[in-house]
């Protein structure tokens, strides 16, 4: 990984998630139902609700859509009934890729991914394949030139699990994830706010991708994103661009 920027690799994959604006919405608004749905309306006691609705915010997604999704949640409106599935697989070179899904059709959600799985280069693996390469955890990017130590002294004292420095000068806060919403206020109280912030499948370690391998990749990446059960996609991957 030497050489590699992590700070330009969050980037490029946030700004082509953020590129696909109408189907952020439709994400945010089924992670705010499910997350009520398991949580709770009280955003003070469910971190997950809580996150949710802060991402929706940070999308400019009306307040009226959030508030409906809480209801439909919480069974005070009518809505579709969501389900959580993970399926797992593997890319170009056998990079590790993780696929979240929120789906009312388990049928038509399984058969959708193994197709974009089969006709980019990758195949679907089974439970458990993958999952063992990844922490599920809390993160924070901060951007290059912060000042480590005070953010290193903030952090750890906000109850983070882990504070790294990468080798293009982002720092990276890790927590655990259902810590990543309380360490984050307590962060932004201190002056310090995040460039990224979520909970995530973090990859152990990644693989560089280049050349005709990288635009293999992304196309693969790109195929899965565009589904519509699905909610969020990881990868052992890095595209070098």
């Amino acid at each position: 990984m030497a050489g590699h920027s992590k700070w330009a690799n969050i980037q490029h994959r946030k700004g082509r998630q953020d590129a696909k604006r109408g189907k952020v919405f439709t994400k945010l608004i089924k992670e705010i139902t499910v997350a009520a749905k398991m949580g709770g309306g009280d955003v003070t006691a469910n971190p997950r609700l809580r996150l949710a609705i802060e991402k929706a915010k940070g999308q400019s997604l009306p307040k009226d859509n959030i508030d409906n999704a809480i209801k439909r949640g919480t069974g005070q409106l009518d809505g579709v009934n969501y389900e959580e599935i993970r399926y797992e697989g593997y890319g170009i070179n056998g990079a590790a890729v993780m696929v979240d899904c929120l789906t009312d059709n388990k049928v038509r959600t399984v058969a959708e991914v193994r197709h974009a799985f089969a006709k980019h280069g990758g195949n679907m693996g089974t439970d458990g394949s993958v999952a063992f390469l990844f922490t599920h955890c809390g993160q924070m990017l901060f951007a290059p030139g912060t000042d480590e130590a005070r953010l290193m002294d903030a952090a750890i004292e906000a109850g983070a699990e882990d504070v790294v420095t990468n080798d293009d000068g982002s720092i990276e806060v890790i927590t655990l994830p259902g810590e990543l919403a309380q360490v984050k206020e307590t962060l932004e109280k201190a002056g310090f706010k995040p460039e990224f912030g979520d909970v995530t499948m973090k990859p152990e370690n990644e693989v560089v991708f280049t050349g005709d391998d990288a635009a293999k990749m992304q196309k693969l990446l790109d195929a899965i994103e565009s589904l519509d059960d699905v909610q969020e996609v990881y990868t052992t991957a890095v595209i070098d661009e």
